[in-house]
């Protein structure tokens, strides 16, 4: 695949493929649309408040769609849409991986609190509302669709890849992992949020969600390059972990320590370098 080297940025050559200015990218798309937000006093809760978070999610999307042009040759484009529509990559056994990680994290996290003594898993709010009133199951869906598809096109669809060219899969995935994490900060500040009205700015939950983000990105890499790089296959894995802990809530102080649990034992069985058994990882044709 023929690769566009370098492009002149100021003064300073910068090689457009490099992930980190991908990463700038996405940050500035992501982070003005989410800062004016803050400025302006906008809530999520409101209609406009729906269209700014939409808008913020599309930066790293944006931001992958746009650099999978720059870098890559039509070969290499024509790749990036097939992972997105080819089912077929996915295979049996790994759908199946991927349906019962979340539920089977959850469970384990549910019965380790049991066992102390806390309410173990219960129905989310979402679920119960759903009994009243069938429309209350709405941001759950919107929560596992939307957000999935807007961040797995950047995040695994092309940033995975590149930092996998130069690091171990392990490497690249806490490197991707605390990028993500961070990018969401904004979020903490924003009024209406899920993460400032339920987690919270430097609380313990808010410690909790950014380790588990990192601890999601080993497993995403784990799944990723079991599953021939689809970028369908992840957004599916993404959308049903937003799903499962949206419906079904269990404590953070459980649920984030299991993700981070299963992320160990896929690094101590598969190995740091691929996350697989093989010597190296798939990488764009």
């Amino acid at each position: 695949m023929r690769e566009t080297e370098s492009r002149k940025i100021g003064s300073t050559s910068v090689e457009v493929g490099n992930p980190w200015v991908f990463f700038a990218v996405t940050y500035a798309i992501t982070w003005t649309v989410l800062l004016l937000a803050i400025v302006l006093g906008i809530n999520f809760q409101t209609a406009e408040g729906v269209v700014v978070q939409l808008l913020g999610l599309i930066g790293p999307s944006a931001a992958g769609i746009g650099f999978v042009y720059l870098v890559y040759d039509e070969e290499g484009r024509a790749d990036f849409w097939n992972r997105i529509k080819e089912v077929s990559r996915i295979g049996v056994g790994w759908v199946l991986v991927i349906l019962l990680v979340p539920i089977v994290v959850t469970v384990v996290a549910g019965i380790a609190d049991f066992l102390l003594e806390g309410p173990g898993v219960t129905w989310g709010e979402v679920v119960q509302e759903t009994s009243v009133n069938p429309l209350a199951i709405l941001p759950a869906l919107f929560i596992a669709t939307l957000p999935p598809i807007l961040e797995e096109l950047g995040w695994r669809g092309y940033a995975l890849d590149r930092l996998q060219m130069d690091w171990s899969a392990l490497s690249a995935s806490l490197i991707l992992g605390v990028v993500w994490a961070g990018w969401h900060l904004p979020l903490f500040f924003i009024e209406g949020s899920f993460h400032r009205e339920v987690v919270g700015f430097a609380t313990v939950g808010f410690w909790l969600f950014m380790i588990g983000i990192v601890a999601l990105s080993v497993v995403f890499t784990w799944v990723y390059n079991h599953i021939s790089r689809s970028i369908l296959g992840i957004i599916i894995l993404h959308g049903w972990v937003n799903f499962v802990s949206t419906t079904i809530e269990v404590a953070d102080e459980f649920f984030y320590p299991v993700w981070v649990l299963l992320a160990f034992l896929v690094v101590g069985i598969w190995g740091p370098k691929t996350l697989t058994k093989r010597d190296t990882v798939p990488k764009p044709p």
